[in-house]
């Protein structure tokens, strides 16, 4: 562990521990994945709606926690089909349709639209495959998690990036590609979109009951991470002191607002992976 930044190693899993989870199939992932994952049988799936949701054959719409597929519109007017949608759905077709499930959970188990919230199992004769490893692994989803529901995130930072150094589905589209905290007007221009943004921090500093890890010299221009009281309370939990990370490269994901310049709203640790710390 380093000993000048004792919480890079809570927020980054070891380089040869990434290099063992992203060797392992579908197949081995599952079963290894998710110990402390509350399981139960889900039925059959019998639709399924986009890249990140199914429906079982109970009725139940499960959102596929953990991952963010590329979104169609749903009859939602005026809402675009992001690039690569349908052929998300189709992979998640492909791999789970008409197939016994089981769900896991490790956080909140429904959303507020009345979702099911799990990660799901699939069986297959060869065994279960893990949904949300084998689609991000293809580079049909990104990583996406949230503050009440981390669970297995390592597994699935390990599929994410294996699928992106080699350039695999969404991975080879523009519409995905990392942007640069350097690039404020890029990122004004996503604003209402979730981004991977990578950068160096300038500054680091508590103002108040926040956290802003400042990317440039101008905090009114450039692109700020702003982390509130209550992702406070878990980055302390977690052992995890945000301002350490002063001058450290990282990669921050999450929506990208306008205030004062283009900001993301870091809620919990897993939203930053530290890339390098000089």
């Amino acid at each position: 562990m380093n000993e000048t930044f004792p919480e890079v190693a809570m927020l980054t899993a070891s380089l040869a521990r990434l290099a063992a989870l992203a060797a392992l199939s579908s197949v081995s992932v599952a079963a290894l994945a998710c110990e402390t994952l509350r399981m139960e049988e889900g039925g059959i799936v019998t639709s399924v709606t986009d890249g990140d949701t199914v429906i079982l054959d109970d009725g139940r719409v499960v959102r596929m926690i953990g991952t963010q597929a590329p979104k169609l519109p749903l009859d939602r007017p005026d809402f675009p089909t992001w690039p690569l949608a349908p052929e998300a759905k189709a992979a998640l077709e492909a791999l789970a349709l008409q197939k016994p499930v089981r769900l896991g959970f490790g956080g909140e188990e429904m959303d507020r639209y009345g979702r099911v919230l799990a990660h799901v199992f699939v069986a297959t004769p060869e065994g279960e495959i893990w949904a949300q490893q084998s689609m991000v692994a293809a580079g049909m989803a990104r990583v996406y998690s949230f503050p009440d529901n981390r669970s297995c995130l390592d597994l699935l930072f390990a599929a994410e990036g294996r699928a992106r150094l080699a350039g695999l589905g969404i991975w080879r589209d523009p519409y995905y590609r990392i942007i640069a905290a350097t690039a404020p007007g890029d990122l004004l221009a996503r604003a209402g979109h979730y981004e991977l943004v990578e950068g160096r921090v300038l500054l680091a500093e508590q103002r108040g009951g926040r956290v802003y890890l400042n990317f440039g010299r101008f905090w009114k221009e450039d692109f700020t991470a702003v982390i509130e009281a209550p992702a406070l309370r878990l980055f302390k939990a977690a052992g995890i002191d945000p301002l350490t990370l002063e001058n450290a490269l990282l990669r921050i994901r999450g929506w990208v607002d306008d205030r004062d310049g283009p900001r993301i709203e870091v809620t919990h640790p897993e939203q930053i992976e530290v890339l390098a710390l000089q």
